[in-house]
This record gives structure tokens, sequence and C-alpha cells, in this order.
């Protein structure tokens, strides 16, 4: 079986190829290498990586038609897993043109090659992002999600809808995988729990929005991709029966699936748990929402167990004091 993985010198992509690798498969990774947050750290993912029989790596930006093109032509790939884009909400209010050039055009070039090369399965990476302003709790995938409350959000939406049409006219299997607050060792320095420890660690001031007043699904990397490994080997199928009320699915072979711990974390409990890993109080600036923020992340995951038979449960104390441990070894930190 031969895969390709975009982002791989990503968070998730890194991992997902380190386990596609393990379980005996060819794999090429691709990532463009940008500089929206430090490259040294994408580097060295990739370090972990070379060496590995199976595996290649091609840095391409997706938004190369032509490279793209010349890419699937040449792989000979039966599976793809796209979780290169573009990431992060902030960002998305100051550089918008980066999102549409990474995960519209990017995901474009993907859907392309999938329908001209017959891949066997499309999974795609989506968020959590895009139930925006829905108020009912738990997320469900089942759930229409058409009020996003940024850029990135309605990137991530325009992928499903994307997806669904190259599902409908071609017959691609598609699976989008809408992820909740991923978190681990080798994680992003843009998110809540790189933040934080970092600046706990240095003894600066943690920004703590909403006055603290924020639930997150926080997910475990090795979730994550343990959840990704086993939707990528079932491709959906087409419901002929879909009676058009379940956004989640439809009558061409697409699917979407919730990926998230399925137990709400208090942003102070988190806050709690990496000080007790740092053995460091925190200096806390209250401050109100962000922009393009919500106040809380709750992912229903019946349908995941249902098809897969696996439920996300690494306990938020576990996962903080992997990732701190990590964090101390790889900036030497004798915090």
């Amino acid at each position: 079986m031969r895969f390709l993985v975009t982002g791989a010198a990503g968070f998730i992509g890194f991992y997902v190829c380190q386990r596609l690798l393990a379980l005996g498969y060819e794999v090429t990774g691709v990532d463009n290498l940008n500089d929206y947050y430090e490259v040294q750290l994408k580097l060295d993912r990739l370090k972990q990586l070379e060496g590995v029989s199976g595996f290649s790596f091609k840095q391409l930006d997706l938004a190369d038609r032509a490279g793209m093109a010349v890419l699937f032509a040449e792989g000979q790939f039966q599976r793809v897993i796209h979780l290169g884009a573009q990431a992060g909400v902030r960002y998305s209010l100051e550089n918008p043109m980066a999102y549409a050039d990474s995960n519209l055009i990017g995901t474009l070039t993907i859907l392309e090659g999938c329908r001209q090369h017959n891949i066997e399965h499309l999974v795609y990476a989506s968020s959590s992002s895009v139930y925006g302003m829905n108020a009912k709790m738990p997320f469900a995938t089942s759930d229409r999600v058409d009020h996003p409350v940024s850029l990135y959000a309605a990137t991530k939406k325009s992928n499903e809808l994307m997806a669904h049409t190259y599902s409908h006219l071609y017959g691609v299997p598609t699976t989008g995988l809408r992820f909740f607050t991923v978190y681990g060792p080798w994680g992003r320095p843009d998110m809540a729990m790189f933040l934080f420890t970092k600046a706990i660690a240095e003894g600066k001031p943690i920004k703590v929005f909403n006055h603290g007043q924020m639930q997150r699904d926080f997910t475990y990397i090795d979730d994550i991709v343990e959840g990704i490994i086993r939707i990528q080997a079932k491709p959906p199928v087409a419901n002929k029966n879909w009676s058009g009320i379940d956004a989640s699915e439809s009558v061409a072979p697409y699917k979407i699936f919730n990926i998230g711990n399925n137990q709400p974390v208090k942003l102070m409990t988190f806050i709690e748990a990496i000080e007790k890993a740092l053995g460091k109080a925190a200096v806390k600036e209250y401050l109100p929402m962000q922009d393009g923020d919500v106040p809380a992340t709750y992912a229903d995951i019946d349908d995941l167990q249902q098809a897969v038979g696996f439920k996300p449960a690494t306990p938020i104390d576990v996962g903080v004091q992997r990732f701190v441990d990590w964090y101390r070894g790889y900036y030497s930190y004798g915090c």
C-alpha cells in the first residue's frame, strides 16, 4: 500500500507518517516547510522519519498545480491522507490570502489528483472550528455547520463541500475528520499547550482569554492518530437510503467524523495540569474573548465508535505530563 501524506513535517502529519511506516506501508510525505512557526521544529520532526524504510519526502507547495500533478502521476498512490493546511484561527484574521492558497487551492489540487488517479480513499483534516456559532452541545456531525466565526473555519467547511462535490461527481471516496484541540509532544508552537508551557517555564505571564471561562475538548495526539489509521482503512460507501437530514453522509461515498476526547476540560483545569507538570505557578493575565474564538468545544463521537470501535481516552494530566517532559528535553529547560 502506498500513501501520500500532506503536511508530513507538521504536528499530526509527522505522527501519521511514523505510524504508517511502522505498519509496513510506503509513505511519500509532502510539506512546503513554510515559516508560519519555527522551521527547525519541522526539520527536526522530519529527521525522525529520514532513513526509515519506505519513506520519501518532497518539499512542495500544495498550490503548485503542475508540481502536484507530477507528484500524483509518479507516485502511484492508493490512499491519500491530506493534513497539510495553513493552520491557526488568529492568523487567518491577519493573512487571509494564505488560507485561500493553502486550504482552498491546495485542497483542490489534492482532489484533482485523487480524481485523475483513482485513489481508493482520501482522508482529510477538517476542524472543530467549523461548528462556529453552533450552541447545541455536544457538537454532532449530523448537525448543519453554516455559521463559522473565522476565515480558517470557513476554509475547512469549504473543504468539506469540495470533497462532497468530488465524491458525488467522480465517486472519489472522501472522509473528513474534525479534530478537536490536538496536543502532545512535538506540538505546534502557536497552540495553547505550547504557549502556556513556554511562558510558565520562563516565568512570563500567560494570556487567559474570556477571563478563563473556556472549555476545550483537548485530544491527545496518539488518540488522533489511532482514529486516522482506523478510518483510512474504511473508505465510505454511498448511502442510497440517505434521508437528507444527517449532514455527515450522503448518497455519495462521503463521510464526516469528529475526533475528540468527548470530555471538555475547563481552561483553568488545563492550566493547573501544566503548572503541576512543571512544578511552577503561572502568572495569569485575564483578557476578554478573542475574535474568531468560541467559549466551548465538545465532540459527539458516537458515530466514530460505531464505525471503527475506537474512542479517544487519554486523560488530560497524562497527556500534559508527556508534553512537558518532551518540551524539557527538546528545549533543554531545567524547569
